[in-house]
């Protein structure tokens, strides 16, 4: 019997983590959630439960077998199709849709700088120097990155607790 496609799991889920970490970034933009930095954070809970649900998908179609590199690569492309998806729409809005976005971000940082006491110069040179990583394709690469770091971490602790490989094929 041929092995499933992990692709075809790995599309599904991602598309799917990446739908509800929009519609929750929407609404964190949108409401007092976004006045708690630590919430934006959130959206890699969709990230986790997509890894969780494709691995144990995969696990369920491949007759109750998962090696522990097959979950590991399911759910780290998983975390790269949803973070592509996430980062193309997080871009788009920040720079198209509504800008006020990265305003009020600056607008909280530069609160930040000013409450550690800096002077108003030390303020306009730190956000001088953060403007060059805040440009869309960096913020584009750092999400990238991000999504699949948290995503192979998350897979290596789901694919250990779940795998149930063949013990012949075990080594």
């Amino acid at each position: 019997m041929e092995k499933p496609s992990t692709a075809r799991v790995a599309i599904k889920w991602g598309i799917i983590s990446a739908v509800f970490s929009i519609i929750y970034t929407i609404v964190y933009y949108k409401t007092t959630l976004f006045d708690n930095p630590i919430l934006s954070w959130a959206t890699f809970i969709f990230l986790l439960f997509g890894v969780l649900l494709s691995i144990l998908e995969f696990k369920k179609i491949n007759n109750n077998q998962l090696g522990f590199s097959d979950g590991l690569g399911l759910g780290t492309l998983m975390s790269a199709i949803s973070g592509l998806i996430y980062q193309f729409f997080s871009n788009i809005y920040n720079s198209y849709i509504d800008h006020s976005v990265v305003e009020k971000m600056e607008l909280m940082y530069r609160n930040q700088l000013l409450s550690r006491g800096l002077t108003p110069e030390k303020v306009a040179n730190e956000m001088e120097y953060a403007s060059r990583y805040t440009t869309p394709g960096f913020v584009f690469i750092q999400g990238m990155l991000l999504h699949i770091l948290f995503g192979f971490v998350f897979s290596l602790v789901v694919s250990a607790i779940v795998k149930n490989s063949k013990p012949e094929l075990d080594f």
